[in-house]
């Protein structure tokens, strides 16, 4: 049960830290010790069967809050990679900037100062930490110092001291972050640490960002939840072939989307070139799938944690390059210039003979090859004189003891190896063994002239005192060469040691080529091929998606999807409202167009007929409701905290999602609410947005692009569409045709969502009704469904002035008379007779007065 206890802590559910003692009685010490941002002493344990998917990172804030903001110090360590980074940034009281960073460095754990501000502000920190699902480490504030810094990272850190001075000179509360982590993590206690760290500034703009709830929005990394590995971005895109790197690497970019059209462009160029070439794909996913982790080994070899079978793995991988480096050197296409300068004239470097040549016949000269096949992982005897002796010694032996089996086989005279078998055990050592059925022939000598050692199913084992003595001499001399052998396997991995920069340039250089065939792979064989997006700067272009499907729903086996088109224009549908009835597709649409967006910045084909798509540096998703009761946040509470990071965050550059706004409190209120956001994100923001409602009344927001009122504002770029669905006309049966059109819908269906859930019949009658009677309380619909033309407030200003007045007066007088009839005097029938000829005369004056006539 160990591993999987320690896997559900430290990978899964990532808020606990483990320890692990031995001893008994009284008498315990602490073994090992591990937190989710620090696995590296449980790594045999939690990947003895399991590859490593994702690198944890650990993080240290150190937050100085001013008025209405608060300036963040961060520090980071990649235990994996041996990264150290540092940013620092202003941030908004939702920490919109602080959560796209732990997103796009995937981090597990953060250390944080003891009670370093407001308890308010405090809480939304740890709200913001918790959303992210990273463990909160609390320390005590004397840790976050920066004395002897530069000194400790002058140790851990390559090359010369000096850029590492100016790097921290640069941050004014970032550093402080750091030094805790360093002393938290124990940097300078492990001397393979000294020397092979890299340290940078983390730039919050150098990626696409994205906060917790886009994440979760958009599927992109895999949940428990998942029905399939299809359900998530990282599941249905994950088809790499080696064993542990490329998922790892995979894991980091859709974390960390590009913003770079050159870089982008050169990711799909690679991509289309293993498209455009099946065989050349094939070919080198069938070598990748037999290259270890490369990545791992090399950190464990750093850090002197490997044995001989690990020394042999990366000999393995080593020997399949000039088989990678040949298949690439036959491609000839439109982009073999770049594949040349990308993958093959760094492979040519790496594999001369001043690299790794050296090391494959460091490896062949030393190790005895030829015993891999029994599992055995031993040092070449010929690798050393002593070792030399002792193989002679055991080879001696072994021939006696072959010499004594034919002897014993004469005197009992029984067939050698067919009736008198040799065998050696860990229990015995050597010993002969006959089936039970010889037993018999033999007994008066077995019991004479041998021992006995037992009787059992498979037969009888017996020695005798020569057998006895000549496989005690011959344990003893294994014994004698394993432990010549420590020495010597010792400096073989020292010597391999020096090669690791060697490796680490290897494994990124594979990671990356097998993350960009796995890319490849995914766009020529779903059923519709994926297509070469275009991509154009952000402040250029628009973003068209013609027949878009959304990657994840259209790998379902039960799904036959219906491709939409979605089409952002600046200054005309730039701000999409999207309605229609539940369950017709909205959600779908809107992310899928988020999908698409993550995967194109990736670097990846997507899943369109044709697309060309502006760069976005941030995509927000307000999408599905979710509350916590535990931090005392109600599910409308959790959709406002979400809208207003997207309020505070979001620029014309970003791309914004939302689903279902203001549904959670009375309906004026969360119509005025919508409302209020639209515009705001369409005249303050300018973002691309897509804006699913039931809000019927918000469609009126594109009407007042072309032809304000004198009194209301003129608003760009806001169009209409909406999901369809047909009702039959005798059955009142409602099917989803799940296609995107222009114009806005007047109905949700409901009711008829609520037919489909096998509501009580009475049930669904009442709810007829009631809906009926509200909607005849409602003002004029605000679009017919004739036309979309006669829209309230055209109809209101074709009135003028004097109109208004004449009207008035005769609806006055109108009432009037009717309050004056002296009703309990008449009858019924006199009555309606009375009521018929008022309304008749009114609608002669009505005539001439088109105020009056929308009354009638």
């Amino acid at each position: 049960m160990f591993e999987t206890i320690v896997r559900d802590l430290l990978l899964e559910r990532t808020d606990h830290a483990v320890e692990l003692y031995e001893g008994s009685g009284s008498s315990w010490r602490l073994v090992k010790s591990g937190t989710p941002g620090n696995i590296s002493s449980f790594e045999d344990i939690l990947f003895a069967n399991n590859e490593m998917q994702d690198t944890p990172v650990i993080a240290a804030l150190l937050p100085n809050f001013r008025e209405n903001s608060c300036t963040i110090g961060l520090g980071y360590i990649d235990l994996t990679k041996r990264v150290l980074g540092l940013a620092e940034f202003i941030d908004d009281s939702h920490f919109t900037n602080l959560e796209s960073a732990l997103v796009a460095l995937g981090c597990k754990e953060c250390l944080m100062p003891l009670e370093s501000g407001k308890s308010g502000e405090m809480r939304n920190l740890h709200d913001s930490l918790a959303r992210c699902g990273v463990m909160l480490t609390e320390r005590k504030k004397t840790e976050f110092k920066t004395r002897d810094l530069v000194q400790d990272l002058g140790r851990l850190v390559k090359g010369s001291i000096e850029p590492v001075r100016d790097l921290i000179s640069g941050f004014d509360i970032a550093s402080g972050a750091l030094g805790a982590l360093v002393s938290y993590a124990e940097l300078l206690a492990d001397e393979s640490n000294y020397g092979n760290y890299t340290i940078q500034r983390y730039n919050l703009h150098s990626y696409m960002r994205l906060d917790s709830a886009a994440m979760r929005a958009l599927n992109v990394l895999e949940s428990k939840t998942d029905a399939n590995k299809n359900f998530s971005l990282f599941g249905l895109m994950n088809r790499t072939c080696t064993a542990g790197m490329g998922k790892r690497l995979l894991h980091m970019w859709l974390k960390q989307p590009l913003l770079d059209v050159g870089e982008i462009n050169t990711r799909l160029d690679l991509v289309q070139a293993f498209v455009e070439d099946p065989a050349l794909r094939q070919d080198l996913r069938q070598h990748l799938k037999r290259i270890s982790d490369i990545e791992r080994l090399t950190n464990n070899l750093e850090r002197r944690r490997v044995g001989l079978q690990h020394i042999i793995k990366l000999y393995q991988s080593s020997i399949r390059l000039p088989y990678i480096e040949s298949a690439l050197g036959k491609y000839d296409g439109q982009f073999s210039l770049l594949i040349k300068q990308r993958y093959l004239d760094l492979l040519e470097s790496l594999t001369d003979e001043d690299h790794l040549n050296k090391f494959i016949a460091l490896v062949e000269t030393s190790v005895d090859l030829d015993q891999l096949e029994n599992g055995e992982y031993i040092i070449s005897s010929s690798y050393d004189a002593a070792l030399s002796a002792l193989r002679k010694d055991q080879e001696s032996l072994e021939r006696q003891i072959h010499n004594l089996h034919k002897q014993t086989a004469n005197d009992l005279d029984l067939a050698l190896d067919k009736a008198l078998k040799l065998d050696k055990g860990t229990q015995f050592g050597h010993v002969f063994r006959i089936t039970k059925k010889e037993e018999p022939k033999i007994r008066k000598k077995l019991t004479t002239q041998f021992i006995v050692l037992e009787t059992r199913k498979d037969g009888v084992k017996f020695t005798n005192t020569k057998l006895k003595k000549l496989g005690d001499q011959h344990q003893k001399i294994l014994e004698e060469y394993k432990n010549c052998q420590k020495e010597l396997v010792n400096r073989v991995v020292q010597t391999a040691a020096t090669f690791s920069e060697v490796f680490r340039s290897l494994a990124a250089l594979l990671s990356e080529l097998d993350v960009l065939l796995s890319f490849a792979d995914l766009a020529s064989s779903c059923p519709t091929p994926y297509t070469r997006p275009d991509i154009t700067p952000s402040d250029e272009g628009d973003i068209i998606l013609q027949g878009s499907r959304h990657p994840c729903v259209e790998a379902q086996d039960w799904v036959n999807f219906i491709p939409n088109d979605c089409e952002l224009v600046r200054g005309k549908s730039w701000f999409q409202i999207i309605t229609g009835p539940n369950m017709g597709g909205k959600s779908t649409f809107i992310r899928q167009v988020g999908v698409n967006i993550l995967m194109a910045q990736v670097g990846s084909f997507v899943p369109c007929d044709k697309a060309s798509i502006s760069v976005r540096d941030c995509i927000f998703a307000r999408v599905g409701a979710g509350d916590c009761q535990l931090r005392g946040v109600s599910t409308f509470m959790q959709e406002m905290l979400e809208t207003a990071s997207i309020l505070k965050g979001a620029t014309d550059k970003s791309l914004i999602i939302i689903d279902e706004l203001g549904r959670g409190t009375s309906t004026y209120d969360g119509f005025g609410l919508a409302w209020a956001i639209c515009e705001h994100l369409v005249e303050v923001i300018k973002a691309p947005t897509l804006f699913a409602t039931h809000f019927h009344e918000l469609t009126a927001l594109a009407f007042q692009n072309a032809d304000p009122e004198p009194d209301m504002k003129h608003i760009v770029g806001v169009a209409n569409y909406h999901v369809s669905a047909h009702i039959d006309s005798s059955s009142r049966k409602l099917t989803m045709l799940y296609k995107v059109e222009p114009g806005p819908c007047d109905q949700s269906f409901g009711i008829h969502v609520a037919e489909f859930a096998n509501f009580p019949e009475s049930v669904v009658s009442l709810a007829r009704e009631k809906a009926s009677e509200l909607e005849d309380f409602a003002p004029t619909a605000i679009i017919s469904n004739d036309s979309v033309e006669q829209v309230g407030s055209k109809r209101k200003r074709e009135c003028d002035p004097d109109d208004v007045s004449r009207g008035a007066a005769r609806a006055h007088q109108f009432l009037k008379e009717f309050s004056d009839l002296p009703l309990e005097k008449m009858d019924l029938k006199q009555v309606l007779e009375k009521i018929s000829k008022m309304k008749s005369d009114l609608e002669k004056d009505a005539v001439n007065c088109r105020w009056l006539q929308q009354f009638i």
